[in-house]
């Protein structure tokens, strides 16, 4: 096997075990709190929305700064750093006594871990130009794989062996992702010091077309924005559909599935497309899919309806992201890759907390529908966006 194609393998089973293993704690979250003493269901909604955010508060402002670590000492040993630590902090969560310990932990996770912020431009250093989007594609399916089983993994644990010891077990799982990251041959070495050290003007000053890069993070911003100001009250909406149903958590894991599963099913496969056809044109159409299922998900009447709806939105999220890594990479020199990426990162999770925010207000105030409308909008807003800012990609260099 070609070694750059045995990094990508490395590489997407290390996001799998990760992202299994991580996406195990947000269900168990209020539950965890409860035992900690928190008994008020308002405080512990409260509380664990709190700790929840934290790590995406301080995520979204190291990842750049991982992301430029890593352009100069190089990509493995800042996966490997960031996969360690985010063991360390499990280990510390299983065994917090307060609330708080919690809240700061979760800082800590967010601002020494951004495994994404430097697994990305690995992965898309160490592929071919020809065969970058399917690989960040497999990439890409690894880590929703992980994130499907994850929850079910971490609910059987929890009233397996409880919710400290499931922690224990994630960080763990963790350890052994970092063991996979050792087999990386990593061929390309860190760059030019001279270069790496650019100031971020002067970085962006130097790109061919800054404003390729612009409209990419804008459009990752929408997407995610439009994501999650509907994903966190899906349940809520859910319910009022059924709404004497006694099965509502299984109706509604079925519908969030369904999303997923799609995502996973055909990630590596539109990668694959926008390896023959352009990254730019899969991530054009991904939008206007989005936006044309958005609309029709204001007016279902039954929760099969939406999981059909949420099947195809799901195919869309697929051609999106892994077409938006291609893109930063066609965009990018290598000396400023991880950089990049950390960008990307933080637009990416400014637009989930800002949309998780701005989704409950108007929610409240308007109705849920309102929000499916809203995200259409957007959507069509970041196609415009692709079709005149991004357009082909003419390529890249300082």
């Amino acid at each position: 096997m070609e070694q750059w194609k045995r990094n990508v393998y490395i590489c997407t089973l290390a996001a799998f075990i990760t992202s299994a293993g991580m996406s195990q704690l947000a269900p168990m979250l209020p539950l965890y709190i409860q035992s900690l003493g928190v008994e008020d269901p308002g405080q512990v909604a409260r509380w664990a929305g709190i700790v929840f955010a934290m790590n995406f508060v301080t995520l979204a402002i190291f990842s750049p700064i991982w992301g430029r670590l890593s352009d100069r000492y190089g990509r493995k040993i800042m996966c490997l750093r960031a996969v360690v630590w985010l063991g360390v902090i499990n280990f510390g969560m299983g065994m917090a006594q307060q609330v708080w310990h919690l809240v700061v932990l979760r800082l800590m996770q967010g601002a020494l871990s951004g495994f994404l912020a430097t697994a990305m431009p690995l992965v898309s250093s160490e592929s071919p130009k020809e065969r970058a989007g399917w690989a960040l594609g497999l990439f890409f399916t690894g880590q929703i794989s992980g994130s499907l089983i994850g929850p079910l993994l971490g609910g059987w644990l929890a009233e397996t062996v409880g919710f400290r010891n499931t922690y224990f077990v994630v960080g763990v799982m963790c350890l052994f992702s970092s063991l996979a990251i050792l087999g990386i041959h990593e061929t390309r070495k860190p760059v030019n010091e001279n270069v790496v050290s650019y100031s971020n003007r002067e970085a962006f000053r130097s790109l061919a077309r800054p404003s390729l890069l612009y409209g990419i993070f804008l459009t990752t911003f929408t997407f995610q924005f439009s994501l999650m100001c509907v994903q966190p009250i899906l349940t809520v909406y859910i319910a009022g559909l059924v709404p004497e149903s006694d099965h509502i958590a299984l109706i509604s894991g079925a519908v969030f599935s369904s999303a997923g599963f799609a995502s996973a099913l055909f990630g590596s496969r539109l990668g694959a497309l926008s390896d023959r056809i352009g990254a730019q044109k899969v991530l054009f159409c991904s939008l206007l899919v989005a936006c044309l299922v958005s609309v029709p998900q204001a007016f279902v009447t039954a929760p099969w309806q939406l999981g059909i709806l949420r099947f195809i939105h799901g195919i869309a999220v697929a051609g999106l992201m892994p077409s938006v890594n291609h893109l930063i990479k066609e965009a990018s020199p290598p000396e400023f890759l991880g950089r990049m990426y950390g960008f990307n990162q933080s637009f990416q999770f400014v637009g989930m907390s800002s949309g998780a925010i701005f989704g409950g207000y108007i929610a409240e105030h308007f109705g849920i529908s309102v929000l499916f409308f809203i995200a259409a909008a957007m959507l069509m807003a970041s196609a415009g966006v692709c079709y005149k800012v991004i357009g082909p990609v003419q390529g890249k260099g300082i």
